[in-house]
């Protein structure tokens, strides 16, 4: 019996093409993805740090609060019921540090302290010097650098009369504070105005 011979037709090699080209969309979905993953466990990482600093920042305005008028250990919250007490620029030691005259020229105090001065005697206040409470500064979810702050003398044009009965002109003081994150480079600065009562 004669079998027909049939001739093998030529191969072309499409199928093996396919599936290359199928495992790089595969390969290029699967790195797009991770990267997406880690940009979004970075973004969630760099907000988590940027409140913890805005919590240290609010932490240093209520300390500068206790220390503006007390109850609790300030030697110096006398200082804050006259505008003489405070040094021209910025006190940098003992009772007045951090304590700012204001400012005689068009830029406020605030604008040109160096939050970030490392010398023995910084123009600011650290947390806690004046008024006893402790932050510990370290790793983790903790601040890389003690929140600090400074507060400024304002004048107070609606304070002098009120209600028609002649009181003690009372000052504002202008408190700027700056609080850090795990690491030094991210930091988040507040500002409050307060008077004394």
């Amino acid at each position: 019996m004669n079998y027909p011979f049939h001739k093998p037709q030529r191969q072309r090699g499409i199928a093996l093409i396919f599936v290359l080209l199928i495992l790089v969309v595969v390969s290029l979905l699967g790195v797009g993805g991770a990267q997406l993953a880690m940009m979004g466990e970075r973004g969630a990482r760099n907000e988590r740090d940027s409140q913890i600093a805005k919590q240290y920042a609010e932490a240093a305005l209520i300390d500068a609060e206790f220390d503006i008028r007390g109850p609790g250990l300030s030697p110096r919250k006398n200082l804050f019921d006259s505008e003489m007490n405070f040094a021209d620029g910025c006190g940098t030691t003992g009772t007045l540090r951090g304590l700012c005259a204001q400012s005689l020229s068009d830029k406020p105090i605030w604008l040109t302290v160096d939050f970030m001065d490392t010398s023995s005697a910084p123009p600011y206040a650290v947390m806690g010097d004046q008024t006893g409470r402790t932050v510990l500064p370290g790793t983790g979810l903790q601040p890389a650098l003690a929140p600090r702050y400074i507060v400024e003398v304002l004048p107070d044009s609606s304070s002098g009369v009120e209600r028609g009965l002649k009181s003690k002109k009372k000052l504002l003081h202008r408190v700027t504070s700056m609080g850090f994150g795990p690491r030094d480079d991210i930091r988040t600065v507040l500002q409050m105005v307060f008077r004394k009562e």
